[in-house]
């Protein structure tokens, strides 16, 4: 009964490590979120709990292998969290045009994995510690774009043009400018269509000041909205 509690002391510990770094990726409005990290965090360290205390019962009083089990690696099963996650992350990273998009993100799975999975083995510090760090990169990373004017926010473009194909030169000196279209929709608007734009820019590009008047040395384009 103690080593169940143990054990499940070890799951919420995990939980809790993972759902920490998943508030972090959700607060800024990532692919993978609190969930996905909450997850992968417990359930690496379930695999590692029945990896390392499963198989009790295939060892004798001596611990020694009884005579059908030697040769066994109960460790295998952990090991597979490694690789199997991967395809997890791959799920969450994007290639959109030439950018790529998710790869921060899948990398914090990835690690939140390899903690959930210290947890299960009764490491709780060196998993504490870990998941410290991986917060203190994220945000300093964050603060050193920001420093070097490489931070970028999210801007919504709503603007008009006669059809779809006029739309393409205002995509392509948005992304001239350095900035990352995330996805666009367009709707029929009298004559015309009202498109709108979802899209990531450093500070100095995504002001309204720098946005408007690309927009209109554009021919046929009348921009409606920045935000």
């Amino acid at each position: 009964m103690v080593v169940s509690a143990v054990f499940c002391i070890r799951l919420v510990v995990a939980a809790i490590l993972g759902g920490v770094i998943g508030f972090e990726r959700e607060w800024r409005a990532k692919e993978a979120g609190l969930r996905t990290h909450f997850l992968v965090a417990m359930g690496s360290a379930l695999v590692m709990v029945v990896s390392k205390y499963g198989f009790m019962d295939m060892l004798q009083p001596d611990n020694t292998f009884y005579a059908g089990a030697r040769g066994a690696d109960p460790a295998r099963i952990a090991a597979q969290v490694i690789s199997g996650i991967s395809f997890l992350g791959a799920g969450v990273i994007v290639l959109h045009k030439r950018f790529i998009m998710g790869l921060t993100t899948a990398a914090t799975i990835w690690t939140t994995a390899a903690i959930g999975l210290g947890v299960g083995c009764g490491m709780y510090v060196i998993s504490a510690v870990a998941t410290v760090l991986v917060l203190i990169g994220l945000e300093s990373g964050r603060l050193i774009d920001k420093h070097l004017g490489r931070a970028k926010r999210e801007v919504r473009v709503v603007f008009t043009a006669p059809d779809d194909e006029a739309a393409q030169p205002v995509f392509k000196a948005l992304r001239d400018a350095g900035a990352t279209l995330s996805s666009y929709s367009s709707t029929p608007n009298g004559s015309g269509v009202r498109v709108h734009v979802l899209l990531e820019a450093t500070t100095a590009v995504s002001q309204p000041d720098f946005i408007l008047p690309l927009l209109a040395g554009i021919p046929g384009v009348r921009a409606e909205t920045v935000e």
